[in-house]
């Protein structure tokens, strides 16, 4: 038996070795290259398959100085494993990638191009042969061959005693950091460059940021903002538009003097201007004349009126999210330039104003931590779920903070920590940790154990001054000095650059996903001689631990069963060689409190929406735009979505009149009841599918009466092409042309005036002259534009208007196709023929209600990535025009569009249709109902496909 293993979201290589290492009685290794990064992500396997007696034999090289010996020494540390090193010469290389393991009755042998390195293990483009070869004397000769090759090089490989050990790893370490060392990320290797002309190239965000920046100018844009995790590059980003641009004289704000020059030189690498014409402008450096100036916004604020308000074509904001303070608004309110650019890893609201509004709503490019690691622009990172000790009682939920840390303050739980700490054991040579608390007292109590134990470490807390904080911080940097770790509380949640952190650990329970996120985060900046971040977190009887599967999922506009199926599948959607493994134990408990948990509940939503309120410092979330400001936030359409059960609420502000009791404000506006039921209109249309409405009503914010033609321009904005077809019917849509009777009672948003004249309805107009409830209106628009955005981009998706594998429902599905009649006429069957009749929408149902009649319940089931059964209704026959359009589509020029779920309601909530794409009819059986076999045009993703459980696969 043969197979490919190739590193495909179905399987990779690390997912063969390590069921593989469980399960032989013994195994052969013979491996050119081996990192760090690789054996750790099979030390629990190592010592699973070692403890149930499996014995192993190991080779690994000397070929290109690449084996690191911390990795043969951590692999030879296991009973049972005995480890060599073939020592490769100047005429004979050591070149092999095979992985043997011996069973019972057959061998599995895997042999091809990946050596035993994080990346080759999991997102390496490699190519490795399985096979299954049954120990008989059908493949005795191949075996023999095998066994004998393994043997002849494991006796001329040399044994790793002590006194060999030191030798290699002196050796190595005189070589390592030269260019005959060789990363097992090939991006990161020293490349030819010419030494009179180095050139830089912008990487994937950069490259998309810089093509959206082109774009938004070309539809007569003058500022935009751009979202990046930190450390992808946003400065040279900005670098790379400004090169485009090139303006004669450009002006680069900073809220920290410590950045500036680091700044500066990075424009150096990229613009074409004289190092000469560029300049700083701080407390101590003056350089006025500066064609590219560099400037503190605390000199900025004091000395702006000397320059002219056109004196800067270009305009760049570094840490945007500090933009709406007084002392940025005014030097902002007093330049002119040609274009605004605003960079931030964090676009959080502040007291004073909204940081999308002020760059105009205009996104150029989002990079979240999920994104920036799937472009490689931060390193990979290996988490390890680990069950807490069990005398560690933390089942109780009321709890205080100080009980907690009581309960965690024990030595035999630090001797546990130490003990997984050495275990899993961290890239480079110096062990660099942050480590999670709860309480200052905790943090402090960590730091000594630890130091007791000959661990040097030190705690920080949010009472230490900036100057201690950076002290420590070099010290734990530093290649000399003796500090390991830092414990704390908080503060190094964000905003904290500390690149050589290798080492996280998780020491307290995870109540946020979005501190979670931000303290994973905090190591993932690349550094050099780093190749992964190791995250330890340890789990305990929290009742809130299902949390943590739904921060390292990375989308909180997930279903449950989403979530469930990735801690199943171990996260396998994790982009990259980053690598996601928790304890049965840990899974077990996680899994359980996903099953118990109801995500639609008021109570849930209550306490999701605290604790997203406690993430910004107790501020309350006003705005719909808020919740984009921070990774891991709530998706806040569920707290007035009418499809969750036990909802309370029509809008988002009669959600927060429910929570935040008191909000004088917030009363106010539900007073009003004409403007609740525009504002309860307009989020009726969240989350957008397709940008054209709110495209139009964008027009509303500043003008009273428009044009089609300049409804057109709008959507031109959010949508490449020509959308003429879809922006008319999206008028007409405003207009009540196909609303049933009940709809036609509702608040109308849009008039049309004339042929070619709309204005806005009376009631709209009179919310707009009311300064709070124009910024509620402004906040909802523009929340789903920018919400869209992120989903969708600029794409046009044709007509219909849909996205493969997003999910609808059928009355969306119309709006999407155009369907010029009554929109809710397109509900309740699950066959629609529209669009001139060349359309069809299947929509169904795999699991169907337990009373179903017997007629009705139809055998609908996926066959495979590629195929779908469907039976048709009972009335339709075989040879019926319909019946023929259906069996055989392609044939009678006819458009098969795929709608499923799995059940039609979960924890009483009406579920979704996910698009799967268009079909073709392949086969037929059956005259009542007619079992349909269709090829799909797109092969689905296996996660996906796994998700409806088809019969064929096993979990």
């Amino acid at each position: 038996m043969y197979t490919l293993v190739n590193n495909t979201s179905q399987k990779n290589l690390l997912d063969e070795l390590t069921e593989s290492l469980t399960e032989c009685r013994q195994f052969y290794f013979n491996i050119a290259f081996i990192s760090y990064s690789g054996v750790q992500l099979l030390l629990d396997s190592f010592k699973i398959a070692t403890e149930k007696g499996v014995k192993g034999k190991f080779i690994t090289g000397t070929y290109l100085n690449f084996t690191d010996p911390k990795a043969v020494r951590r692999v030879k540390a296991f009973a049972g494993v005995d480890v060599r090193v073939f020592l490769a010469t100047k005429t004979q290389g050591f070149h092999p990638k095979a992985y043997i393991f011996e069973y019972d009755s057959f061998y599995k042998i895997i042999i091809g191009s990946s050596n035993l390195t994080n990346y080759a293990l999991k997102s390496n483009i490699e190519w490795n042969l399985q096979v299954i070869a049954k120990n008989d004397e059908s493949n005795q000769e191949f075996l023999n061959d095998l066994k004998g090759s393994f043997h002849d090089i494991w006796e001329k490989s040399l044994v790793t005693s002590e006194d060999y050990m030191v030798e290699f790893e002196r050796h190595y370490q005189g070589v390592r950091y030269q260019d005959t060392i060789h990363s097992s990320d090939f991006n990161a290797r020293q490349l030819f460059t010419y030494p009179l002309m180095p050139r830089l190239t912008p990487n994937v965000m950069q490259t998309k940021a810089i093509q959206e920046l082109a774009l938004l100018r070309e539809n007569g844009n003058d500022r935009a903002i751009a979202v990046a995790a930190t450390g992808t590059g946003k400065t040279f980003m900005a670098a790379f538009d400004v090169q485009q641009v090139k303006p004669k004289k450009m002006l680069f704000l900073v809220h920290r003097e410590t950045i500036l020059e680091k700044s500066l030189e990075s424009f150096a690498k990229v613009v074409a201007v004289p190092k000469n014409k560029m300049g700083l402008l701080t407390g101590n450096k003056k350089s006025y004349g500066a064609d590219y100036l560099f400037a503190t916004i605390q000199t900025m604020s004091r000395e702006y009126e000397q320059y002219e308000r056109d004196e800067f074509d270009y305009i760049v904001i570094d840490e945007a999210h500090h933009a709406t303070s007084p002392s940025y608004q005014k030097v902002i309110d007093y330049f002119k330039p040609d274009f605004l650019l605003g960079m931030t890893a964090t676009p959080e609201r502040s007291d004073e104003g909204n940081v999308f509004d002020l760059f105009g709503n205009n996104l150029a490019v989002d990079v979240r931590l999920r994104e920036a690691l799937k472009e490689g622009l931060l390193v990979p990172f290996h988490y390890y779920g680990i069950t807490d000790q069990s005398d560690v009682d933390l089942s109780d939920n009321t709890l205080r903070p100080d009980e907690i840390a009581e309960k965690l303050n024990i030595s035999s739980r630090v001797d546990f920590i130490v003990e997984k700490m050495r275990f899993y054991g961290h890239d480079d040579s110096k062990r660099r940790v942050l480590g999670f608390c709860i309480t200052k007292k905790h943090a402090a109590f960590m730091a000594a154990e630890f130091n007791k134990r000959g661990i040097l470490s030190s705690y920080l807390t949010g009472e230490d001054t900036q100057d201690e904080r950076q002290r420590q911080i070099r010290l734990l940097e530093s290649e000399t000095a003796q500090l390991e770790v830092i414990f704390t509380v908080d503060i190094f949640n964000e905003g904290i650059d500390i690149p050589s952190v290798n080492t996280v650990l998780m020491l307290r329970p995870t109540e946020s996903p979005i501190v979670f996120t931000q303290q994973i985060g905090r190591g993932l900046r690349i550094a050099e001689r780093k190749e992964f971040l190791t995250v330890l977190d340890f789990i305990g009887n929290y009742s809130k631990s299902f949390l943590i599967a739904i921060a390292l999922y990375g989308s909180r506009s997930v279903s449950k069963k989403e979530i469930t199926h990735a801690v199943r599948r171990d996260f396998r959607n994790i982009p990259g060689p980053s690598n996601i493994r928790m304890d049965k134990i840990a899974k077990e408990q996680i899994l359980n409190q996903l099953e118990n948990e109801n995500f639609y509940t008021f109570k849930y939503l209550k306490e999701d929406y605290q604790t997203f309120k406690n993430a910004l410092g107790g501020k309350v979330p006003y705005h719909l735009q808020d919740y984009l400001t921070l990774e891991g936030a709530p998706d806040p359409i569920l707290f007035f979505s009418k499809s969750v059960s036990q909802n309370k609420s029509n809008n988002y502000i009669e959600f927060l009149k429910i929570v935040e009791k008191t909000d004088e404000k917030i009363q106010a506006l539900v007073a009003d009841k004409k403007f609740m039921d525009i504002y309860t209109k307009l989020l009726s249309y969240l989350p957008l599918k397709r940008p054209h409405e709110f495209a139009i009503l964008e027009i509303c914010l500043s003008q009273k009466t428009f044009t089609k033609a300049e409804a057109y321009r709008q959507v031109a904005k959010y949508v490449d092409g020509d959308q003429k077809n879809t922006t008319n019917h999206a008028l007409e849509t405003f207009n009540f042309e196909y609303a049933d009777k009940k709809e036609q009672k509702e608040v109308k948003i849009i008039e049309k005036i004339s042929e070619d004249g709309y204005t806005f309805h009376k009631d709209l107009s009179i919310a707009l002259t009311n300064h709070e409830q124009k910024h509620f209106i402004s906040d909802a628009i523009h929340y789903g534009l920018l919400r869209y955005q992120l989903a969708f981009g600029h794409q046009n998706l044709g007509y219909p208007f849909l996205k493969l594998y997003s999910e609808y429902t059928q009355r969306e599905v119309g709006l999407m196709a155009n369907y010029r009649n009554t929109h809710s006429a397109f509900r309740g069957s699950t066959l629609q023929n529209e669009l001139n009749g060349n359309h069809y929408f299947l929509f169904v149902d795999l699991h169907k209600e337990e009373d179903i009649e017997d007629n009705i319940n139809y055998k609908d089931k996926f066959i495979s990535q590629s195929q779908f059964q469907w039976e048709t209704p009972n009335a339709t026959r075989i040879h019926s025009k319909r019946g023929k359009e259906l069996t055989r589509n392609s044939e009678h020029e006819k458009v098969i569009h795929l709608f499923v779920r799995k059940y039609k309601t979960v924890n009483n909530v009406t579920q979704r249709y996910t698009y799967i794409g268009t079909a073709d009819g392949i086969s037929h059986q059956n005259e009542k109902p007619i079992e349909i076999q269709y090829k799909l045009h797109h092969k689905m993703p296996i996660a996906l496909y796994q998700e409806f459980e088809p019969e064929n696969v096993s979990f």
